[in-house]
């Protein structure tokens, strides 16, 4: 009688259960601790919101077309992959993970970057405007001061602003705007002032013409931004601030669709009048902290 050879174990997975094992292990050999740490994070939470919610295979194929269609959405003017991180409030929870600020920090809060940030704006003396063209909105000042990790004035530091205009469009948006309008780097004088002319910024829809809009109408939430303006501040041997300063008086501070605003970055905007003009001004001061001056990969070019 011949006896029968025996099989060896295979180690192939029978139930959804017995599938994340092999996974994990199949990568237990990255030579990247970080990586490694990572991907075997993210493939855990992956496999269990899958076998928590039963996702079925019309939803797997809904998302897969999803993350193909934000990256096809990304070109020279949009980068729809950054809004889908902003509007599941990713990349403000990076922001906030990694730049603490709160009442125990003297540094100013940092901000998500959002797709709109430009890099080499136009370099500007302190005074000038960086409306380029005869934008129809309110006259604005902006003034302010920078301050080191020490808590002294910090000279020679580079406030790099941009904003959508009154109609509430970025110049990369808007064919009629002139290349690099509201756009401008200002670099702080000896006792770490700033100060240049704008127009007032507007409310403004995200994108809404790709995947990212319908997964807005899809849950029913509206795309209007609050008015704020954008600010990067930089100076070397201090972490690079990335940040937003929003007006009080709007009425959406509280949905942003991209949950970008917090307590601490509601700013002053007052209404004032010079000869006889309207005239709105901002002060608003900047803390950096200790750090290397790392600047962020650009959205668009």
């Amino acid at each position: 009688m011949t006896t029968p050879t025996p099989q060896p174990t295979l180690s192939l997975p029978d139930t959804p259960q017995s599938l994340l094992p092999l996974v994990l292990s199949a990568m237990a050999d990255t030579p990247s601790p970080r990586l490694r740490q990572l991907m075997a994070s993210l493939t855990t939470h992956l496999h269990h919101f899958v076998i928590e919610n039963a996702v079925t295979e019309a939803e797997f194929e809904r998302a897969v077309d999803f993350l193909i269609g934000i990256g096809q959405a990304t070109g020279p003017k949009t980068n729809e992959v950054i809004l889908a991180a902003d509007l599941l409030g990713v990349s403000t929870l990076v922001a906030l993970l990694n730049n603490p600020g709160g009442e125990e920090s003297a540094d100013s809060h940092a901000a998500l970057l959002g797709p709109f940030w430009r890099a080499n704006a136009p370099a500007c003396p302190n005074g000038a405007s960086i409306a380029r063209s005869n934008c129809d909105g309110f006259p604005m000042e902006v003034r302010g001061r920078v301050f080191g990790a020490d808590g002294q004035p910090l000279a020679g530091a580079v406030v790099d602003v941009w904003q959508a205009d009154p109609k509430g469009l970025y110049e990369n948006q808007d064919p009629a705007q002139p290349e690099m309008n509201l756009r401008g780097r200002f670099e702080t004088d000896a006792d770490g002032r700033f100060f240049f002319r704008t127009v007032t910024p507007s409310g403004y829809p995200v994108p809404t013409s790709g995947p990212c809009g319908e997964l807005l109408a899809a849950q029913r939430r509206h795309p209007y931004r609050p008015a704020h303006l954008h600010f990067m501040v930089a100076k070397p041997d201090h972490k690079v601030l990335i940040t937003q300063v929003f007006t009080a008086e709007d009425a959406r501070l509280e949905s942003d669709p991209v949950f970008g605003v917090t307590r601490a970055l509601v700013g002053r905007f007052e209404r004032t009048s010079r000869d006889g003009h309207p005239l709105m001004q901002l002060a608003h001061d900047f803390h950096l902290a200790a750090g290397e001056m790392v600047y962020p990969k650009p959205p668009i070019p």
